[in-house]
């Protein structure tokens, strides 16, 4: 009987090798065997606690997503200032934080973008981190632009984000995170320069009576 406390340290163990298995040879080749081998648990181990590869993938994919989130959710709580520009300042750095750029979270990032085209469950966690994204920025636009150019602001900040990121993961060499991030805040401060400034009514001369 395995100890009181021991599952959530087991799973840990088993994302992390996994982690390493794919940075070594790839989702592909990232076996059961080798995993279970870096682990240092037998085959067993990982069905009894996630079923299958697909599971484990799965369970990683979400480790990685909550290291996100838990991020930017701190950050945006110890903010000095409330304003749109430095929560989406939050939301940018989190996405390029060292947890989400390193050479094992970027293969893994990469292998599970092109297998959830193929594997509903993967497809369907994609879409939640999609749109969490998108919701996270659009709240913030929404507070300074029209619901429309919130929109459209969300989205282009969020196709910047994931482009800039594919880019570093793609290039061979190391994330230039602070080139990324001064791409993004100039986006960024592009779209909220648009929010409309006030106006001043001038009231229309009243007609002559003369």
């Amino acid at each position: 009987m395995p100890k009181v406390g021991m599952q959530p340290i087991r799973r840990q163990q088993l994302i992390e090798a996994t982690l390493q298995a794919v940075d070594q040879v790839g989702m592909g080749d990232a076996s059961i065997a080798l995993i279970a081998r870096l682990a240092g648990v037998s085959n067993g181990i990982i069905s009894h606690y996630f079923q299958d590869k697909n599971g484990l993938i799965a369970a990683t994919m979400r480790y990685l997503m909550s290291v996100l989130n838990e991020n930017v959710a701190a950050s945006r709580l110890a903010l000095k200032e409330d304003s749109p520009r430095a929560h989406l300042q939050v939301i940018i750095e989190g996405n390029f934080d060292a947890s989400q750029v390193n050479g094992p979270a970027m293969k893994t990032w990469l292998a599970f973008w092109a297998t959830s085209m193929h594997q509903p469950s993967l497809h369907r966690l994609q879409r939640i981190n999609d749109h969490r994204l998108y919701s996270n920025l659009c709240c913030q636009f929404r507070r300074v632009l029209p619901i429309d150019e919130a929109r459209s602001a969300a989205r282009g900040l969020a196709a910047l984000i994931d482009g800039l990121w594919l880019r570093g993961a793609l290039s061979g060499d190391a994330f230039d995170t602070v080139q990324a991030q001064q791409i993004a805040y100039e986006y960024m401060d592009l779209q909220l320069a648009k929010q409309a400034s006030p106006t001043i009514q001038t009231q229309a001369p009243a007609p002559s009576t003369a």
